[in-house]
């Protein structure tokens, strides 16, 4: 059997793990990454889904990678081109009524007056409270969360690095107070008037959320969502030209410029462990490369059930971890069009700025809820929750001329069918409540599909490592963030056993595309 001696090897291709592997070649470290799959990036991957169709396969917008990320990769330098929405979300309401969010403050409060005069008033107050919020929390996302089982320096370190919240305003300490324990509803009550409105802001509470809005905690997934930037413009959202895909192969190019060496149809089967130390990994074709470090960008529960030996690891660590809570009510599909969709609230089928934004299909905050209900109940809602965003639009190099591409990130669906029943079975009739949900706001939908793709929870934990699938890699609850991310005091990125690292987004700051869990390790890998 070969033999291969690195300074790290990294298990795991997404984007985290190239991140990651593109900080420590720059340090000089040799490293090598691994990918099970035949294409690098994870659930960041462009792929074509029906003929001449092509589309990102699971993730599918742009707005959290981290811009220093983006400038230390030199992203843009090397091609990396992003579209920004001309407003952020289209909410059709009923058949007559819709809402319209972003473009400009003022262009929102024209919307919102539609319903609510007071909601419109209050509009900047609320975003200037929220983005005073999310200031601080975004610069938390890129320290490393601090462990108090280091002793009294640790502690003092601790004390040190939280003092800046401490010295905030009564009103800052009172809005991180709310984000951190209460519902998504019950924070969007104390702001406005109008469920339709709420549901605007509300829907970010449940993406990737396998809860409520009216569940408590999910105020800060709300949150979470609000981090993002494109070219400097805070909370914007946008698409990449090409697909998700366009940049993972860009990293994947970078880092083997850097010297990273990168191995596809690799994969890990065992962790190799010795005297509590990781020394390397066995392949499944009985190849070993060797390491002095192990870096993993699998979910930490796949991890430590799949590739650690029960025994290799401190048993206390290891029931933790497999109690880590994951998955996020996700379903994925794909689909090719011959035409745009025609809402019965704004008629047309010509390329127009509502169908170039999120196209959300939750009217209500109410509406959300019963779809989490009924998931839990059921498996999945008769009504469920739809994001739909149609790429082409702005990127002709997805779908033939005249034709369109829509991805459908759609909840609840229950990670796990009650009754035994297998998502395997009953993926097909799941799509069919989806598109028909989508078909109600735009009768012309069914009829313009050409072909699809489906994701169900299993198909993303099969084809992607996403266990329950769950696209965060981890339930995105208080209780698995910051330095309980994924276990409580092991939020450095280390692990119980020496020299295995993880630098996932089961890693601090958890879920989306930001490339922060992969560059916030590289620092502790480096000091190790």
């Amino acid at each position: 059997m070969a033999k291969d001696n690195y300074d790290a090897v990294i298990i795991g291709g997404g984007h985290n793990g190239l991140v990651c592997s593109f900080y420590l070649a720059k340090a000089g470290l040799k490293v090598k990454v691994l990918e099970r799959r035949n294409i690098v990036g994870g659930a960041a991957v462009t792929e074509e889904f029906h003929p001449g169709f092509r589309n990102s396969t699971a993730s599918y917008t742009v707005s959290l990678l981290n811009p220093e990320v983006i400038k230390d990769m030199r992203l843009k330098e090397n091609g990396l081109e992003i579209v920004k929405r001309p407003i952020s979300n289209f909410l059709p309401v009923d058949d007559n009524n819709f809402l319209k969010v972003g473009g400009s403050i003022e262009n929102t409060q024209k919307q919102f007056r539609k319903f609510s005069n007071h909601d419109a008033e209050i509009l900047p107050e609320y975003f200037r409270r929220i983005e005073n919020v999310a200031d601080v929390l975004r610069d938390l996302t890129t320290k490393t969360p601090l462990n108090l089982k280091g002793g009294y320096i640790n502690i003092a370190k601790t004390i040190f690095d939280l003092a800046p919240i401490a010295r905030k305003t009564n009103e800052l300490q009172e809005d991180l107070f709310n984000l951190f324990t209460k519902s998504a509803k019950d924070f969007l009550d104390g702001w406005f008037e109008n469920d339709h409105i709420k549901a605007c802001f509300g829907f970010d509470s449940i993406v990737g959320n396998y809860a409520s809005p009216e569940t408590p905690g999910s105020a800060y997934v709300l949150l979470h969502h609000v981090f993002g930037e494109v070219d400097g413009e805070k909370g914007a959202w946008g698409h990449a030209v090409g697909g998700m895909g366009s940049i993972t192969q860009l990293m994947k190019d970078i880092c083997e410029k850097k010297g990273v060496e990168i191995s596809t149809n690799a994969a890990v089967e065992k962790v190799l462990i010795k005297n509590n130390k990781a020394i390397g990994v066995m392949l499944k074709d009985g190849s070993e490369v060797f390491a002095d470090k192990v870096i993993s960008n699998l979910n930490p529960k796949l991890l430590f059930k799949k590739l650690v030996d029960r025994d290799e690891v401190n048993q206390e660590y290891r029931r933790k971890i497999l109690n880590y809570k994951c998955g996020s009510g996700t379903f994925r599909m794909n689909v090719a069009l011959s035409e745009l969709p025609d809402f019965n609230c704004l008629r047309g089928k010509e390329v127009s700025e509502h169908h170039k934004s999120g196209i959300i299909i939750a009217p209500s905050l109410t509406y959300m809820d019963k779809a989490f209900t009924d998931a839990k109940q059921y498996g999945w809602s008769k009504n469920p929750i739809v994001e739909m965003l149609i790429p082409s639009t702005v990127d002709s190099s997805l779908a033939p001329e005249g034709k369109h591409v829509a991805s459908l990130f759609c909840q609840q669906f229950a990670p796990t069918l009650p009754d035994n029943r297998s998502w395997h079975d009953k993926k097909h009739a799941a799509a069919d409540t989806i598109i028909e949900t989508v078909n109600r706001f735009a009768p012309n939908f069914k009829d313009s599909i050409l072909g699809m793709s489906m994701l169900s929870p299993l198909d993303l934990e099969e084809k992607l490592g996403l266990l329950g699938g769950d696209i965060m890699h981890g339930v995105m609850s208080l209780d698995q963030m910051w330095a309980a991310r994924p276990v409580f005091n092991y939020g450095d990125y280390k692990t119980p056993v020496k020299d295995l690292f993880i630098c996932g987004s089961g890693s601090h700051p958890g879920g989306g595309v930001t490339g922060l869990p992969g560059k916030n390790s590289s620092r502790e890998i480096l000091k190790a």
